[in-house]
């Protein structure tokens, strides 16, 4: 069953026009609409599935977000990519943050969360999966709840929170950031990394472009759209840092939705262009991470 949400999810305007009509390549094959708000430019899927209904999205044993000791080139490289992020994303948060607590919003099977309470962070995560959930904390031994809204019971207000490729996901936006900054210490950071649907990549490929994962991905930001979002909630975007490995994990899936092969040579080319072409600001990186803090009253 789908929704159709009435008006749009960031400036709550009524009128919006179809940007793309695409496809769940990954899964079903189910059709599915981008919509463009014709007021601020926010593009998010719509009609989408309920919060019900999408669990049935995820329910593959390709969903390597979630999956573990998957063999194949792609899981491989997606593998390999984590693995090398981990350090980079800890070093983000050392960075940024001025405290040792952290929480990791669709935390998966909780790689980055070991990672962290390693170096001493006090570490909880959020994961609705269950299968990765389970992982996490039999595996790694950390505190991880089962949703984020209805969740009660955090220990603390938190100097770091994580999302990374989370908000895209999440049904009730303004619910969420509205808890996100709740939990947020008054000088804590909220690190956000999202697909930039304004990169080469995401033009080049259109409704192929691998990061739209219709349906599983039911907003589709740009850097206006997500600093737009968190001004409403009070917080203020004081640097957007690329995630420049995407470019050629997301060529690659692209490329084969695209033509039906994985094309690894076009692939690395068009994500090469991608990451040159990122240097103008009317596209930016293929993927982005936001470091975003409390405005200063």
């Amino acid at each position: 069953m789908n929704e159709i949400l009435p008006v749009c999810p960031v400036c709550k305007n009524p009128d919006s026009q179809l940007f793309l009509e695409g496809e769940d390549f990954f899964l079903t094959r189910e059709k599915f609409a981008i919509v463009a708000c014709s007021s601020c430019g926010f593009r998010y899927t719509n009609p989408r599935p309920t919060v019900e209904e999408s669990t049935r999205y995820y329910q593959s044993d390709d969903y390597i977000s979630h999956g573990s000791g998957k063999t194949g080139l792609i899981p491989t490289l997606y593998g390999i990519a984590r693995r090398f992020t981990l350090r980079s994303k800890f070093g983000l948060v050392k960075r940024y943050s001025t405290g040792n607590s952290i929480l990791d919003v669709g935390c998966g099977t909780g790689e980055f969360l070991h990672y962290c309470s390693k170096q001493g962070l006090l570490c909880e995560g959020v994961e609705p999966s269950e299968k990765a959930r389970n992982v996490a904390e039999t595996t790694h031994g950390l505190i991880v709840k089962p949703d984020f809204l209805t969740g009660t019971g955090y220990s603390r207000q938190y100097d770091c929170i994580t999302l990374w490729h989370v908000l895209e996901h999440m049904h009730q936006l303004d619910e969420s950031l509205s808890k996100l900054t709740r939990l947020l210490n008054k000088d804590g950071v909220l690190i956000i990394a999202l697909p930039n649907c304004d990169s080469y990549d995401a033009r080049y490929y259109g409704k192929f472009w691998a990061a739209y994962d219709l349906p599983r991905h039911i907003y589709h930001f740009n850097k206006i759209s997500l600093i737009r979002l968190a001004e409403k909630h009070g917080l203020n975007c004081e640097k957007i840092l690329p995630q420049k490995l995407d470019a050629f994990y997301i060529s690659i899936l692209s490329e084969k939705y695209k033509t039906g092969s994985t094309g690894y040579f076009r692939s690395f080319f068009r994500a090469l262009i991608s990451n040159c072409k990122a240097r103008n600001p009317q596209f930016g990186h293929s993927s982005e991470i936001y470091i975003l803090k409390n405005k200063i009253s």
